[in-house]
């Protein structure tokens, strides 16, 4: 995989997010009442909901906060309105976009979001037709000078991971979801703190697209209903000095 392009789009997410704390905080909390409502509330019986919990931790959100959206899951019919969707389709240069979609009104997201691609030089697709190009991973990412690497490679591959690999911002860790939260858990074991962790979907090729890849990418995620953007542009990591 190209080895920057997730470190530079982590960077310009990190330059936005106080921006939209509000949004981000409404969708993960959407995030979590969908995962109690399938999965129940046990966070250890429930990987998803584990998931999103952790999601809301990384992003300052109130325990609070969070054991509330979990109590209003349960025994409530909200959430149950929510419908899981994923659209796909391409970016201006013909670069892949997945995209996970919390709606409760699927024929209007779908309207929604079909503009938005061809206000931004794409267009939504039909499913499959660039999913294929994802496969669901865990990501893991160190920054360099952190850690000692042969450590830090011994201590992924016993925990499970599949890849441990070096680029020039440190180090990407990657494991099966099944897999994700031992090889997290013994990497922070060694004392590290992560630059960043998530189960993902991580594209079997990167494809250089124009910079308005990131107008499109932007605007996707503003939309209330999208929950997250995939794509595989190669983004540059002077991407935001270029905005």
């Amino acid at each position: 995989m190209a080895g920057h392009s997730k470190w530079a789009n982590i960077k310009h997410k990190k330059a936005r997010q106080d921006a939209s704390r509000g949004k981000l905080f409404t969708k993960i909390t959407r995030e979590i009442i969908v995962a109690a409502r399938h999965g129940g509330p046990d966070l250890d019986n429930n990987l998803q909901l584990r998931m999103a919990v952790n999601k809301a931790r990384a992003a300052n959100i109130p325990n609070d906060n969070i054991y509330r959206a979990i109590d209003r899951a349960v025994g409530s019919s909200e959430g149950d309105n929510l419908e899981e969707i994923n659209y796909e389709g391409y970016g201006p240069g013909g670069v892949a976009v997945l995209l996970d979609i919390l709606t409760d009104n699927r024929n209007r997201t779908a309207g929604e979001i079909r503009y938005i691609f061809s206000r931004n030089g794409g267009n939504l697709g039909e499913t499959g037709c660039v999913s294929w190009m994802f496969k669901r991973k865990g990501l893991i990412l160190v920054e360099g000078g952190s850690v000692d690497e042969d450590e830090l490679m011994l201590t992924a591959l016993d925990a499970g991971a599949e890849d441990v690999r070096d680029v020039v911002q440190g180090w990407e860790i990657i494991t099966s979801p099944e897999d994700f939260e031992a090889v997290k858990n013994a990497i922070e074991g060694l004392g590290i703190t992560l630059a960043d962790a998530e189960i993902t979907m991580l594209p079997d090729t990167f494809s250089e697209g124009p910079s308005e890849v990131l107008d499109l990418i932007d605007t996707l995620e503003e939309h209330d209903d999208v929950q997250n953007v995939y794509t595989n542009w190669d983004m540059p990591e002077d991407t935001e000095e270029n905005a």
